[in-house]
């Protein structure tokens, strides 16, 4: 006969056999206390009673909290699933991965991902205990934890960075553990997430099984990102210049006209066409003509503000949305494209050089036009206008020209 407190050390003493860890025994130990509370005081007391409740408990205990692991598990690939999924802007698939690690690990002091692009690891976002995030400490090293996770193409675990080969010479800043994970779709690295802890100690298994979880779905998250994004980049890309087409125009135009809305200030819409390009195009043919749109398109590139958009708008015609930028400004913008033209002469196949000038048409939003079909039209008759009676100038639309 057993008492309640007999009962309790006994079968803790069996889950410690058992290499049951102390939170799942405390767990257990709850749970049998729960039990024994609400059973009757003379089956307690019944020695046969207790000593088959010790042994159901011991010897079922670490199956129940396996079960128990394996629910919280399928449950935190269900949330990691769902979150992943949610959405196909990359950042905004690494910042949610990031989230769910931290999530994942008892004590984490930070998470960071790294993608491998073009044979070199880049910055991809990063979360800390306190909230900060997408702040990069440091460089990869080639032979630095997420270096050799790359490379090697496994999990590598540092227990205690200040005692590990591959801290040597670091910040003695740099401590605790850490796991560094490999990205993986099938035998392909798509990058590395790194999970650091402020404490020394290793990472037990249901911690690197969800991580690993976690990795196997960030990979497959990543990947549909960056399909979505080369899908889109194609949809609004022009395929001879990379420049953006049509599509793309339209978008930024109605974007350009809810900022100025918003701003109060107003934007430029120009419309070009380049001079001298036809005879180019009939004397040398089309594949020359695709050359001299391209080297055309890359010289106005390099005059452009990093606010200004570019676009091929179609043969020979091109759009600019000049964002916050009234009509004075509008012509510095204008001038320099022109400078670059004249000083970057077109190589022709029979050793000439010509240069390529260009014409073209200013719209002012709101007052040429307060609709972007309205302003395209008004720009495109300055540009009919400075074609017709000033070639290799710049026309500001009429009011009327809406």
């Amino acid at each position: 006969m057993k008492s309640h407190t007999g009962v309790l050390r006994e079968v803790r003493n069996r889950l410690e056999l058992k290499n049951v860890s102390v939170d799942d025994q405390e767990r257990l130990l709850e749970l049998l206390n729960l039990l024994m509370m609400i059973m009757d005081e003379k089956l307690l007391q019944d020695g046969s009673i207790s000593e088959h409740l010790v042994d159901v408990l011991a010897d079922s205990g670490s199956l129940l909290l396996l079960i128990q692991r394996q629910a919280a598990e399928l449950d935190a690939l269900k949330r990691i699933t769902l979150n992943l999924t949610s959405s196909l802007d990359l950042q905004a698939v690494l910042d949610g991965v990031v989230r769910e690690a931290m999530q994942l690990v008892k004590d984490a002091q930070d998470a960071h991902i790294y993608l491998f692009q073009e044979d070199k690891l880049i910055f991809g976002a990063s979360l800390k205990n306190d909230g900060e995030e997408n702040i990069q400490i440091s460089e990869p090293r080639p032979n630095g934890l997420t270096g050799t996770v790359a490379r090697e193409k496994k999990i590598i675990i540092v227990e205690d960075m200040t005692n590990h080969p591959i801290y040597k010479g670091m910040p003695i800043t740099w401590c605790g553990s850490i796991i560094g994970l490999p990205l993986m779709m099938g035998s392909r690295v798509v990058g590395v997430m790194n999970l650091a802890r402020k404490t020394p100690g290793e990472f037990n298994q249901s911690e690197i099984r969800l991580l690993t979880l976690l990795a196997d779905q960030a990979a497959i998250a990543i990947i549909n990102a960056r399909l979505h994004s080369a899908v889109s980049h194609q949809a609004r890309s022009d395929a001879l210049t990379e420049l953006p087409n049509r599509r793309a125009l339209d978008e930024r135009l109605d974007k350009a006209i809810a900022q100025s809305v918003s701003s109060g200030n107003p934007f430029c819409a120009v419309m070009m066409d380049l001079d001298g390009f036809k005879i180019i195009n009939d004397t040398y043919g089309h594949k020359v003509g695709d050359e001299v749109l391209q080297q055309v398109a890359n010289s106005m590139e390099k005059s452009l503000r990093s606010t200004d958009f570019l676009a091929r708008y179609g043969g020979d015609e091109w759009t600019l949305v000049l964002t916050e930028t009234n009509l004075t400004q509008a012509q510095v913008v204008i001038q320099k494209i022109q400078n670059g033209l004249r000083n970057n002469p077109i190589h022709l196949p029979d050793g000439k050089t010509t240069n390529i000038g260009v014409s073209g048409g200013v719209a002012l939003y709101p007052v040429h036009a307060d609709s972007a079909p309205g302003l395209i039209r008004a720009a495109d008759e300055a540009l009919f206008r400075a074609k017709k009676n000033s070639r290799g100038q710049f026309l500001v639309a009429h009011n009327g020209d809406v």
